[in-house]
């Protein structure tokens, strides 16, 4: 069965990729990756994996035309054999998922090697992906940068309680900003909590941020993936359904309604961080200062498959500009102001009314720790 979480919007591959190149976290962040160990497969494993593979794509993936593509390949695969010498799990699990890119690109559809069963993520509505995967600090770092210039960190947006709250305690905390810098550069996924809570503050009127279709099929069995979040109905054709992800003004704290907000991107930056962006910027909310972003646009939850020896992530929808009707699956998002990533910082010191050298000096001080660059080719 496909679990669907609040943290959907999860990109678990650059996840991954950044716990590998991570410290040891510090008091309060996210438990270390588990290591989780190879196992054997014969080859009737394989074909089984790879057959509950292609009946779990064409049941729950975003595109139905896609899936059928997909189902396809992997059931011509299994009845030829194509899998049966791949004697190691993790050999498989690779194999399958490049086949199924080289079919269509969806960078958040990945098989793994599941993890073993006492250390399997919570049920729905937990976020058990990010804690088992993710050793990353949410929020890195918060701080004034300088008179009237406040910065923050993010490397996921996970979604509890804590996280949250933070969030909204840091935008209470820097209301009398006139200038707010969210840096998104080792940002790599989550959920929408934490952007409904910092939206409020940073808009002066009812706005439309994005648009998200999900499979009708999909969401009419299990609800929407993103259940807590600020969405509302919107009609669209029969095979998805429709929702804009909006924001209300707060009512009390008016103060950032006019700041100057810039958003630093890079090639690491990925899903619900790409969608933050895309939101900030067709709003014209935000400056976005960086490189172009990951291009993982599409969100879903996991499924186990192969007798529960795989996880695989599932994307059931995609979420867009409502004014182009286009997503940023496989581009990216591009910056507004093309730099270096490591010299976002900088660019946006600057803009800020810094000197150089001031800005430079800053920059270096608060560096973030996790990679910047994108792990796939753009499509």
């Amino acid at each position: 069965m496909l679990r669907l979480r609040t943290a959907a919007l999860l990109l678990l591959a650059g996840a991954a990729a950044a716990a590998s190149a991570q410290p040891a976290p510090a008091p309060g962040a996210q438990p270390a990756p588990m290591a989780v160990p190879d196992i054997p497969v014969t080859a009737e494993v394989a074909r089984q994996t790879a057959l509950e593979l292609a009946q779990a794509l064409q049941d729950n993936y975003a595109f139905p035309d896609v899936a059928g593509r997909y189902g396809a390949m992997l059931r011509a695969n299994a009845t030829s054999g194509a899998y049966d010498g791949l004697a190691s799990g993790k050999a498989l699990a690779e194999r399958l998922t490049a086949d199924l890119r080289a079919v269509s690109p969806d960078n958040h559809l990945r098989v793994r090697v599941a993890p073993p069963r006492e250390a399997r993520a919570p049920g729905p509505g937990e976020v058990g992906p990010i804690r088992r995967m993710v050793p990353l600090t949410p929020i890195e770092e918060q701080r004034w940068l300088a008179p009237g210039i406040a910065y923050i960190r993010f490397n996921v947006f996970p979604g509890d309680a804590e996280t949250v709250a933070a969030v909204r305690k840091f935008m209470i905390d820097h209301a009398d900003a006139k200038t707010i810098i969210f840096d998104n550069r080792t940002h790599h996924g989550g959920g929408l909590a934490e952007m409904d809570a910092m939206f409020p503050y940073l808009f002066a009127r009812p706005t439309t941020l994005v648009t998200m279709d999900t499979r009708t099929s999909v969401d009419r069995a299990r609800g929407s993936p993103m259940r807590d979040a600020r969405l509302r109905l919107v009609p669209a054709r029969e095979d998805v359904v429709r929702r804009e992800h909006f924001v209300e003004p707060d009512a009390a704290e008016k103060r950032l309604f006019g700041a100057k907000v810039f958003v630093l991107t890079s090639g690491a930056t990925a899903s619900a961080a790409e969608h933050m962006t895309l939101a900030l910027k067709r709003t014209h909310r935000a400056t976005i200062v960086g490189e172009a972003t990951a291009g993982a646009g599409n969100y879903g939850g996991q499924q186990t498959v192969g007798g529960d020896r795989f996880v695989v992530f599932i994307p059931v929808g995609r979420t867009f500009d409502p004014d182009t009707g286009k997503g940023w699956e496989g581009s990216g998002i591009e910056p507004d102001v093309a730099v270096p990533a490591e010299k976002a910082l900088t660019e946006a010191l600057v803009r800020s009314g810094l000197s150089a050298a001031d800005a430079e000096r800053i920059s270096a001080e608060v560096k973030p720790t996790g990679p910047m660059v994108r792990r796939t080719p753009r499509v």
